[in-house]
């Protein structure tokens, strides 16, 4: 795994807890933002699927560029 989708899950990670920290929920009746844990693994989530996403579109691009 290149360096750059680490730190993509890393900011999709941070992110997460962000969202439960500053908005969260506060009856605790959402699943995901009533726990920091798992509002953390799914910004990480997000995060690398935003990096992968994100590598084939710069593959496409490069692809198409003359040599």
């Amino acid at each position: 795994m290149k360096y750059w989708k680490v730190l993509f899950i890393l900011i999709g990670a941070a992110g997460g807890y962000a969202y439960y920290a500053l908005i969260g929920c506060r009856t605790g009746a959402c699943p995901l933002q009533s726990n920091p844990l798992f509002s953390t693994l799914w910004g990480g989530l997000l995060g690398f699927l935003l990096a992968d996403a994100a590598e084939d579109v710069y593959k496409k691009i490069k692809s198409k560029q003359p040599n």
